[in-house]
């Protein structure tokens, strides 16, 4: 008896001088709960991709089991609907994809929530830009070229998007707009089946993530034109931007981010957006995203914010006439 309550007082001085020192002495009762990281596309994606890249590292930094759930449906936005219906308890996370928070409001016209008002805006996570790719014996070796022949066939250069509403669909139909030529769309679902029919031939061209498309670039299956950042790629540091190919006014780009429910707590949202800022910063993180053709983006949850409602405003005009159920 003795010997146990020796070692339950040395216990509790231990314990005493870890609190004093300002150390954790257990995980809390909120990490011992699990996370949901909503992805709102099928398994197999780049979103579900890269969100299975981010769950483990999350969960290391927060101490707590994070798990990825698909909730495909309404290109992206069912799993936002869902995060706005969940409680404000930093248990429910949505994985977004940039189209799904500034491109569908506009074309989803029973859309049951406003990304812009009924999501907390947590961290962003990275960025991408893309690359127009056209098949490898296409005539056309840059952009100018490439316009003029859809200036001299109207309605017959046809190009690719992983679905309507898609950031690649918006992207040509930005590319359409500004440089007053008439492209016909065809979506597809999803990126690769539209390269597949790039690389073949049925259609002239696609716009996709740099990343995705290099493997393409770099066989020689098709041919690149321009990148749609405002700087060359260091994936593709030979190809001009759509900028330097002659459309001064053109920048298209796309992220990810995290949101959570609304009312979601200040001191739940600093949390996160620190672990999410430390997932960042470790080199697993830098290594994938390098190799993915991904950009780090490490801010806080009002240049989030801020960066969607520029795109949202953006896509508005772009958008007119196009509409999903």
């Amino acid at each position: 008896m003795r010997l146990q309550r020796r070692r339950a007082v040395a216990a509790a001085s231990l314990c005493a001088a870890a609190l004093l020192a300002g150390l954790p002495l257990r995980a809390s009762a909120q990490s011992d709960k699990q996370l949901r990281l909503l992805v709102g596309y099928a398994a197999g994606g780049p979103v579900d991709a890269m969100a299975r890249i981010v769950a483990p590292l999350l969960s290391r930094e927060l101490g707590q089991p994070v798990i990825v759930e698909n909730k495909p449906g309404a290109s992206g936005a069912l799993a936002g609907e869902l995060t706005v219906g969940s409680a404000p308890d930093g248990l429910t996370v949505f994985f977004a994809a940039s189209p799904t928070i500034t491109i569908v409001p506009h074309i989803h016209k029973k859309l049951r929530y406003d990304p812009a008002k009924d999501l907390t805006p947590v961290a962003p996570l990275l960025s991408y830009a893309n690359v127009l790719v056209v098949a490898k014996d296409h005539p056309a070796r840059s952009l100018d070229e490439l316009l003029s022949l859809a200036r001299a066939q109207p309605g017959q250069v046809f190009y690719g998007s992983a679905g309507v509403g898609a950031s690649n669909h918006l992207s040509g139909e930005l590319l359409a707009a500004q440089a007053k030529v008439k492209l016909v769309h065809v979506p597809y679902k999803g990126n690769a089946p539209a390269m597949n029919d790039v690389i073949g031939g049925q259609i002239s061209m696609m716009f996709d993530i740099v990343g995705g498309a290099r493997k393409y670039i770099s066989a020689g299956q098709v041919r690149a034109i321009a990148v749609t950042s405002p700087q060359r790629n260091p994936m593709l540091p030979e190809v001009p931007t759509m900028r330097e190919a002659g459309l001064p006014g053109y920048e298209v780009g796309g992220w990810y981010g995290l949101y959570g429910p609304p009312k979601l707590p200040a001191a739940t949202v600093q949390r996160l957006a620190e672990a999410t800022r430390k997932v960042l910063a470790t080199a697993e993180m830098q290594a994938r995203l390098a190799d993915l053709g991904y950009n780090a983006w490490s801010g806080t949850g009002e240049q989030l914010a801020a960066q969607a409602a520029k795109e949202l405003a953006l896509w508005g005009p772009v958008t007119k006439g196009i509409e999903i159920e």
